[in-house]
Order: C-alpha cells, then sequence, then structure tokens
C-alpha cells in the first residue's frame, strides 16, 4: 500500500518502535522496573480481572507491561541501529579495498569472510559470550561479527564492476589518489545499496538481540528487552500468555516492517526492479 510512493505498510509497522524508542521516558505509563506485588500478573485491561491502569497487564512482579516493551524498544533501537552501522562500516571498507585493488589484498580479505561466513552464527554468538560474558557488548559485537561479511561481499563485487567505469579510469590518468577515487566516485554509487542492506539487516538485527537475550547472552535483569520479556514469559505461558505474547508481537512485526522497507527501497533504488 502506497499513498505519493511512501511505503504505508512499512512505516506503520516500524513507527511504534521509532518513536517509543526516541521518547520512551516520556511516554511510558509506569516506571517499567517499579515492583509492585499487589498487582502482580494482571491480565490485559480488556479481560476479566483487567486494571486499565495497565493496558497490557503485568507480569509476575507486577511491572506494567506496556512500559517495559516502550523501555525494551529503546534498547532493540539503539542495539539495531549501532550494530547494523559498524558491520556496514566494516564490510563495507573491506569490499571496497577487496574489489579495488584485487591481487593479494583481495585474495587475504575474502579469505577472511569465507572462515567467518564458515561459522555458524549461533556458535559464534555462544563463544563471544564465554568469552566476555552476558550483556550488551556481548550483543554488539556478535551481530557485528555475524552481519560484516554480507557487506563486504556484496560491495566487492560491485566495486569490481565500479572500478572498470570510464570516470574512474580517467581519475586514474588524471592521477587522482586512490582515496579519494573510493570515497568520491566509488562509494557514492554504493551508498543505496548499503542503505537495502542495512534496511534489511535492521529486522534480522532485532531478532538476533531478542535470540541472544532469551538464551541469557544479552540484556540482563533487570532491564526490559524483549528477549528477555519472552524468556521471562515462558514458564507463565499458560496462566499468563500476555506477557511473551505482546513482546513476540513486538519482535516480529518490527522485524517484518523492516523487510518491507528494505524491499522497497531496493525497488525504489534500482529503475529495472520498479517495471516488473
Amino acid at each position: 500500500m502506497n499513498i505519493s510512493g511512501l511505503p504505508i505498510v512499512p512505516l506503520l509497522l516500524l513507527a511504534p518502535m521509532v518513536v517509543c524508542g526516541l521518547f520512551g521516558p516520556w511516554i511510558w505509563p509506569h516506571d517499567p522496573v517499579a515492583i509492585s506485588f499487589t498487582t502482580r500478573l494482571l491480565p490485559p485491561a480488556w479481560l476479566a480481572g483487567g486494571d486499565w491502569s495497565f493496558v497490557l497487564g503485568t507480569d509476575q512482579f507486577g511491572r506494567d507491561l506496556l512500559s517495559r516493551l516502550i523501555e525494551g524498544a529503546r534498547i532493540a533501537l539503539i542495539v539495531s541501529c549501532v550494530s547494523v552501522a559498524a558491520a556496514a562500516t566494516i564490510g563495507t571498507a573491506v569490499g571496497l579495498l577487496a574489489g579495488y585493488y584485487g591481487g593479494v589484498i583481495d585474495m587475504v580479505l575474502m579469505r577472511i569472510v569465507d572462515v567467518k561466513m564458515s561459522i555458524p552464527p549461533i556458535l559464534l554468538t555462544i563463544l563471544i559470550g564465554a568469552a566476555l560474558g552476558g550483556g550488551l557488548t556481548t550483543i554488539l559485537v556478535s551481530i557485528i561479527l555475524v552481519f560484516w561479511a554480507d557487506y563486504a561481499r556484496v560491495i566487492r563485487g560491485e566495486t569490481l564492476k565500479l572500478r572498470e567505469a570510464g570516470y574512474v579510469q580517467l581519475a586514474k590518468v588524471a592521477n587522482v589518489t586512490d582515496l579519494r577515487i573510493l570515497t568520491h566516485h566509488i562509494l557514492p554509487n554504493l551508498l543505496p545499496t548499503c542503505i537495502v542492506l542495512m534496511t534489511l539487516q535492521f529486522g534480522a538485527a532485532l531478532v538476533i538481540e531478542a535470540a541472544i537475550t532469551f538464551i541469557g547472552l544479552g540484556i540482563q535483569p533487570p532491564a526490559s528487552a524483549w528477549g528477555l520479556l519472552v524468556a521471562d514469559g515462558r514458564t507463565y505461558l499458560s496462566t499468563a500468555w500476555w506477557i511473551p505474547t505482546f513482546a513476540g508481537l513486538a519482535i516480529a512485526l518490527t522485524a517484518l516492517g523492516a523487510n518491507l522497507m528494505g524491499d522497497w527501497l531496493r525497488d525504489h533504488f534500482d529503475p529495472r526492479l520498479k517495471k516488473r
């Protein structure tokens, strides 16, 4: 669904996370870490026994679930943006160097990429968690190491084509430095590809962050990460289904919105796809 060319569905799916992530402390109705055993395990307000002061209900410690979801959006937004941006920076730099210079540099860098691609992401995450312990650092390092090689492969392929372009050859004849050619002639033409990859991987980063936290190597209590809400709520799935369900929906819908946005950007930047 588009209005004036805008991807309405992806924007609607991503807007809650962005708004909650940016303005969380000003919009959550209760302190997300405040414990109250008098209000524990309240169902959503529209169900019997619910309280409209706690619209989505409360968890096993009486904490407002809506407030915790809002705080979780802040964590997810920060982790996804920082990790994807860092992975894109590293991977793009590696791909540029490998594709532009070729030869030994290309061989060495691509063999490093091959080694990384041979390691399953979950095994890599567990190894990092064992080395660094659980926490935000583990999540960021894990996502960066999982994603950077994807950028390196794609950017290398694009650079191999762009380095043969006429304007690049003319720049070499004019004795323009390699650094200027890379930053002023090749990199600007790679930005659409980078943006599409970053958008697509934003949703994947969100899922990885939730998975790492779910297995206990990510965000630690009493924080309100979405993966932590799912992990805490699985014990109460039969009696308090709302604890893991709303967090799971938040993860799924936000990841879907990011993927749809990535598809739209890919079509938008590639005129050939618009004609199909």
